[in-house]
């Protein structure tokens, strides 16, 4: 168990430092997209979405007043960041529905993996001041495939898997924004 968690982490903080370099290839047809606070509906700052050489799509995030450490970030199946009732309880973002999920896959992987949702994104780091900077790379997205959809933060790491937890075991959706068409 800890030699998966550890080799998982390991996978996200290479493909978050190596995301770096992705931001200098992005090209014209960037999205940037607001995120907001799903408590206050507050903008935190905003997320470049762009492609890169057609291999996959970069996210370039300046944003602020998060929780340091490291959060679940996903592209989810609608481009809707309103509440929405769940089991008779309000959940934040909850418009937004799941992973987007074009295969029906219903299951949660790896970004990289093509086994589970296109959605599934690296976990978005955030430094001990509450600022994520940091690009991350999905190599199995298009642009094009996601416009229009919502982008989210949730509370809490990823794990990349169902199990023990599902979605990853990350906790409450905590800021949303809408990645233009």
């Amino acid at each position: 168990m800890k030699k998966r968690l550890l080799s998982t982490l390991a996978g996200s903080v290479s493909l978050i430092v190596s995301a770096g370099s992705f931001a200098a290839h992005h090209q014209e047809d960037g999205k940037d997209v607001v995120m907001n606070d799903l408590k206050t509906g507050k903008s935190i700052g905003s997320v470049m979405v762009s492609s890169y050489d057609d291999d996959g799509v970069v996210f370039t995030p300046k944003l602020s007043g998060l929780i340091p450490g490291v959060h679940g970030f996903h592209v989810h199946q609608n481009g809707d960041c309103s509440p929405a009732m769940k089991d008779g309880k309000k959940v934040l973002g909850g418009a937004a529905g799941g992973h987007f999920d074009p295969e029906h896959t219903g299951k949660h992987r790896e970004p990289w993996s093509e086994k589970g949702h296109e959605g599934d994104l690296p976990v978005l780091y955030v430094d001990e001041n509450g600022n994520a900077t940091k690009p991350v790379f999905a190599p199995e997205l298009e642009l094009e495939d996601i416009e229009g959809r919502a982008l989210m933060i949730h509370a809490g790491g990823d794990n990349y898997s169902d199990s023990p937890k599902k979605l990853g075991g990350g906790g409450e959706r905590v800021a949303c924004g809408v990645i233009g068409k």
